[in-house]
């Protein structure tokens, strides 16, 4: 039987812990990673007629992408509606978990999710949060296993260079060493100086995949005491962070922009301050509430920065500034829970029966 750390293994392979913001309480909300699980709801929030419904449909597990806490908790009163939340997940053993700002910077995460949704391409990170540090390997092998620690080491994970992978570079001389008392050499005998034709193989690893691509390239080397270097690099690998810009296939003018927004993103309406006669190319959006990060999408030049809930100063600074902003709402990040679903869906096969919640959680109505 499954237990919700399985779910959540899953989950943070993905969208790993230390990509949230420290302020960002993300993870296990209420209840336990050790409880069996069956069912899976997900939820863009866990309101208490979200939680109503796991109920009805006998759920063991919601995954929410806004955390059921922001703040730590002074009290628990069951006459508020945080308390009548609390009390129903415990009484019917319901455990919460929560993937938010993990979720927003991870690829493939709701940045990039939106970004599928309006067809954008060429993207990049909008706002960096972070990037990997590498480091270069490089292996000193005989000619007669060149392509075996060429395939582990590249299978481990390293010699990834954007979208290529088992970047590698050769260079060909001569090994020497004397094996000593109590060495079983794979070439050669003790006491006795070898020269052996030998290939040095260079290539660079993720720090964290570091030690895993070590162990293995060790485990395919042939030689008892294998000769490799480890130096950290400068060079920066992978960027990760809030945010994409990319760009749309065609150009569109933004009245026609503004109408594949309501339909793709599934919304009633959006605010825009800017120009609908203007030219759309590039674009840049986060999901969320992102207003404080519209400069960053007008110095890349972006030719619109989407968001949700924009306040009127800001928008007014970008107004002024002839930057186009569209406030789509927050509610645009409900996107996740069908991503969601069939990321889990795929891990787990029929193993875990996932729903998605079919309780509206938008706080907004238009009158």
């Amino acid at each position: 039987m499954l237990k919700n750390k399985d779910v959540f293994q899953v989950m943070e392979k993905w969208a790993r812990l230390d990509f949230a913001y420290d302020w960002d309480p993300i993870g296990l909300q209420v209840g336990s990673k050790q409880n069996e699980v069956r069912k899976v709801m997900i939820t863009l929030d866990v309101l208490e007629d979200v939680v109503d419904e796991a109920i009805e449909k006998d759920v063991d597990l919601i995954i929410a992408h806004h955390p059921l806490f922001f703040s730590p908790l002074q009290s628990i009163d069951l006459e508020s509606t945080k308390g009548r939340i609390v009390k129903k997940l415990i009484q019917h053993e319901i455990t919460v978990y929560a993937a938010h700002t993990n979720l927003d910077i991870a690829v493939g995460g709701v940045n990039d999710m939106l970004c599928d949704e309006l067809g954008l391409q060429q993207r990049n990170v909008l706002v960096e949060t972070k990037s990997e540090e590498l480091v270069k390997i490089c292996v000193y092998v005989p000619e007669t296993h060149v392509n075996q620690l060429k395939e582990a080491l590249g299978d481990a994970g390293a010699g990834f260079i954007g979208h290529y992978s088992h970047c590698q570079f050769q260079t060909k001389g001569t090994g020497s060493f004397k094996p000593l008392e109590g060495t079983n050499p794979f070439i050669g005998k003790q006491h006795q100086m070898e020269y052996v034709d030998e290939v040095k193989i260079e290539t660079i690893v993720e720090q964290r995949h570091m030690n895993d691509v070590v162990q293995k390239m060790l485990r395919a080397h042939p030689y008892e005491e294998p000769a490799y270097d480890l130096y950290p690099l400068k060079n920066k690998g992978t960027q990760y962070g809030l945010g994409r810009i990319g760009e749309l296939s065609e150009p569109m003018e933004m009245r026609d922009f503004v109408a594949m927004i309501k339909q793709t993103l599934d919304v009633s309406h959006i605010r825009l301050s800017g120009q609908m006669d203007s030219t759309v190319k590039k674009v840049a959006i986060l999901g969320g509430s992102g207003e404080k990060y519209w400069q960053v999408a007008e110095k890349k030049g972006a030719d619109v920065y989407i968001t949700g809930d924009m306040t009127f100063h800001p928008a007014q600074d970008a107004w002024q500034m002839n930057m186009n902003v569209i406030d789509a709402g927050h509610y645009i990040e409900k996107v996740m829970k069908k991503v969601t679903k069939k990321r889990l869906d795929e891990a787990f096969e029929s193993s875990l029966e996932v729903m998605i919640s079919n309780v509206n959680t938008d706080p907004f109505q238009i009158i």
